[in-house]
């Protein structure tokens, strides 16, 4: 059955596999004022309630995707609140976490989040929180942003790709992170080290244009030192400061000895990937695939394939969209060319079932996509009291969705404000049937909600 398209506040949501903490199995879901009350068994008798009944679906908590680019305000041309978060509704994102770049201002001080949240206003499918930036000169912003309710910060160590959000130095890192000891926070890292990649981004700058359409020359210009060298880095500023670390966008897998060995140390330095690393290889991009650029780049097959152990060793906490999109134009399709083209992909509305096509093929279960997308980033950003599981007391955020079957990526059903992404054309297993926020169905039948349901989430709030 599906559900209507118009909000509930109390209802069942009954089905025959349920994605609960402790495993898959038939059960009810009672939900009250868009929180669920109670989990009971599926043969429960509930008389005179209004019950969605799913029999032969997958009901799972709604999908948590703390890497974002919504990229408004300043550059809602690119993407915008909106689009972001009907694609995220179809897609089952019940919360998205809003990066600081790329919108203009981005996000480093207390006046640049307001004017992001009055952008937001009025403007969102499914919830939303916001990280702040780490820049040089704003070190004095950290404590005042975080008590404004941003979740973390994000900084990077080489250069972002836009003017508003510069890369931090080693000393600039340090006072940032001598400010976030002991508060509530974390700090995000896009760990690519600068030094590293400065000789061979240069060396491939210079190569003639019909080169630098061939993307084993881009892989070439961001080498797997970069990453393992600032993240050897992290982990030494993580022992000597306590502060939470969080990797963005992992790439290369020879970074997991190390990780893993912090880990073991109780250093609290958490990992996320993206599904374009874990299903895409280099071997297979094609020269010109610009729609396939990325940073940190996607790396060959057999990297690929550790970062999957990565995963299931647990050294790999989460999976992310780093959903980065852009006007294609600024893709360079015409010219094929890597160096010029915008780093990014537009991926958000089929992150889902672009990692669990690969995930089913090498033995995983939907409990595993449940641990990746929807548990571990609520717990990173703190709002694991209230997102990431089906169980009393947590928001009625759900996706219904069906494992089994499977569709072809078609421009025509992308809800993004632009439509160019890698998985085009592409046959993927899983799909989504309905959405729910809080109780409120944003997405059933193909159609997104008319109406914005989604709320602004700030850091301690319920």
């Amino acid at each position: 059955m599906h559900p209507e398209k118009r909000p509930t506040s109390d209802l069942v949501v009954r089905g025959g596999a349920v994605v609960l903490p402790e495993g898959v199995r038939p059960a009810c879901l009672d939900i009250i004022d868009g929180v669920i009350q109670r989990v009971l068994p599926y043969d429960t008798p509930l008389n005179q309630r209004q019950i969605i009944d799913v029999r032969d679906a997958v009901v799972m908590p709604g999908l948590v995707d703390t890497h974002v680019h919504c990229n408004e305000p300043g550059r809602s041309e690119w993407e915008g609140f909106a689009y972001a978060t009907r694609a995220a509704a179809a897609g089952g994102v019940t919360t998205v976490i809003d990066m600081p770049l790329n919108s203009i201002p981005a996000t480093t001080t207390t006046t640049a989040l307001r004017t992001k949240l009055e952008a937001a206003r009025n403007q969102c499918w499914v919830d939303v929180g916001f990280l702040g930036g780490v820049v040089p000169g704003n070190a004095g912003d950290l404590r005042p942003l975080l008590d404004e309710g941003v979740f973390g910060f994000k900084c990077f160590l080489c250069e972002s790709g836009v003017p508003e959000f510069p890369e931090v130095g080693m000393e600039e890192l340090r006072l940032a992170l001598r400010v976030l000891h002991g508060l509530p926070s974390f700090l995000l890292v896009h760990a690519e080290m600068d030094d590293v990649l400065n000789s061979p981004v240069r060396d491939f700058l210079a190569l003639p244009a019909l080169l630098r359409r061939q993307y084993l020359h881009y892989l070439a210009s961001r080498p797997a030192a970069a990453e393992t060298e600032a993240i050897g880095m992290l982990i030494k500023l993580c022992r000597q400061f306590a502060v939470p670390i969080h990797i963005l966008h992992l790439s290369a897998a020879q970074a997991l000895p190390d990780l893993a060995q912090a880990q073991r140390e109780g250093l609290r330095i958490s990992v996320e990937t993206c599904p374009h690393y874990l299903f895409f290889a280099a071997e297979d991009i094609a020269d010109g695939a610009t729609e396939l650029k990325c940073a940190p780049p996607i790396r060959e097959a057999a990297n690929r394939e550790r970062l999957w152990e990565g995963l299931r060793a647990g050294v790999i906490g989460s999976v992310a969209s780093d959903h980065s999109p852009c006007p294609p134009t600024l893709k360079r399709k015409a010219t094929g060319d890597f160096a010029s083209s915008w780093g990014g992909i537009a991926s958000l509305q089929i992150s889902l079932p672009a990692l669990w096509t690969s995930a089913r093929q090498r033995g995983f279960d939907v409990s595993d996509v449940a641990r990746w997308m929807c548990q571990s980033p609520a717990a990173m950003v703190g709002l694991d009291h209230r997102k990431g599981a089906l169980a009393p007391g947590k928001d009625a955020d759900l996706v219904c969705w069906r494992p089994d079957a499977s569709f072809r990526v078609e421009e025509s059903s992308l809800r993004h404000r632009h439509k160019l992404t890698p998985y085009a054309g592409r046959e993927l297993f899983g799909i989504v049937e309905w959405t729910m926020v809080r109780g409120q169905i944003v997405f059933t039948e193909g159609q997104v909600h008319p109406q914005a349901q989604g709320k602004i989430l700030m850091r301690g709030a319920r």
